[in-house]
């Protein structure tokens, strides 16, 4: 049984996280994707399709449990709502998935190139953002190519060639903020490689520690 005060909270949470993507200029229009895990029933909240980030609001959001049953909306059902379903099926520590069409990152992956970790933040919040390549028939990526991915539990972003990026977390503004790293890391790493093409210069080498702490007990070891 749904909780409807928890239905009402995780509505207002995702529409509030929508918003925040869509100023922050991370997805224009109605494409990409974000959903929230529901704790009462084995259920998400999700955007349909047709709906821009910014146009989300508590009427057109819709309701759909892990076994795929939608509940009853007039909205077409998300291009993206097998993989999202997947995630939180095989990941029990996914609560909130942030998909989006952020351009710098987008821009790397239809390149066919997987975005350096190049800042300490990223490697401590993110470790390694893998590049999904398109489905077998060159279309967009689904369950088949993204699940294998994120089986591994160390693996909460991921870019999607051709398509967009990937963030999930324990709670939307988890993933959002990963959302936000990625693209803000692709940003960076066009900024460098395009000033040490123009200087004929190799990359310097990457951070391989996201803390202090990790730097100074792996000198100590």
């Amino acid at each position: 049984m749904i909780d409807r005060d928890e239905l009402t909270r995780k509505k207002t949470d995702l529409i509030a996280i929508a918003r925040r993507c869509f100023k922050r200029g991370l997805q224009t229009n109605a494409g990409g994707n974000l959903s929230v895990r529901l704790e009462s029933a084995d259920a998400i909240v999700i955007k349909p399709s047709g709906v821009g980030f910014n146009e989300c609001a508590p009427d057109n959001l819709q309701v759909v449990h892990l076994d795929g049953r939608i509940e009853p909306s007039d909205h077409k059902p998300s291009k993206d709502l097998g993989f999202h379903l997947d995630l939180y099926r095989i990941r029990a520590d996914i609560g909130a998935i942030v998909h989006c069409h952020s351009p710098w990152a987008t821009g790397y992956a239809s390149a066919g190139l997987e975005i350096p970790c190049l800042t300490v933040q990223t490697i401590e919040k993110i470790g390694r953002m893998p590049l999904i390549p398109l489905s077998a028939n060159g279309g967009p990526q689904t369950e088949t190519e993204i699940s294998p991915v994120f089986r591994d539990t160390g693996i909460v972003a991921a870019v999607l060639a051709n398509h967009g990026t990937i963030g999930v977390g324990a709670t939307l503004m988890q993933a959002q903020y990963l959302a936000e790293i990625i693209e803000e890391t692709a940003h960076i790493a066009y900024v460098r490689d395009t000033l040490l093409a123009a200087r004929g210069l190799p990359p310097p080498d990457a951070p391989t520690f996201g803390t202090a702490a990790e730097a100074k007990a792996a000198r100590g070891a």
